[in-house]
């Protein structure tokens, strides 16, 4: 299966279908124009873009709209865009370099050091 790569405004559509698991084109229209402001061609738009790249599926009557690929699938790919396209690959320079932010909280580094103990490649 080809990786899918969404942009911004695709995953607004993808977090509402991951959250509601199947939705009227109608109804996200609503929301997406509450939430982010966009006009209903605009999101059909976007909702078409999704069906023809593989992300979602329609179903009729109604319009109806139903996730076909996981949020876990999206996260894998996208990670691995943005180590490859900011840190050669390298999860551990992304690393480092957010060590430098000083933003990680102590519990944060617990629960990562539990992470790394567990890990078992």
């Amino acid at each position: 299966m080809e990786e899918i790569r969404l942009h911004e405004g695709e995953m607004n559509v993808m977090e509402l279908l991951w959250s509601n698991k199947l939705l009227a084109a109608k109804d996200i229209a609503k929301i997406i124009k509450e939430y982010v402001g966009w006009e209903k061609n605009t999101t059909y738009t976007v909702i078409k873009r999704l069906i023809d790249k593989g992300a979602i599926e329609r179903q009729e009557p109604g319009f109806m709209c139903r996730a076909i690929v996981s949020k876990q699938k999206i996260q894998e790919t996208e990670i691995k865009a943005l180590l490859d396209k900011l840190f050669s690959g390298s999860f551990a320079a992304m690393f480092e370099q957010y060590l430098k932010t000083g933003s990680l909280k102590a519990a944060e580094v617990l629960e990562i050091e539990n992470k790394l103990k567990s890990y078992r490649p």
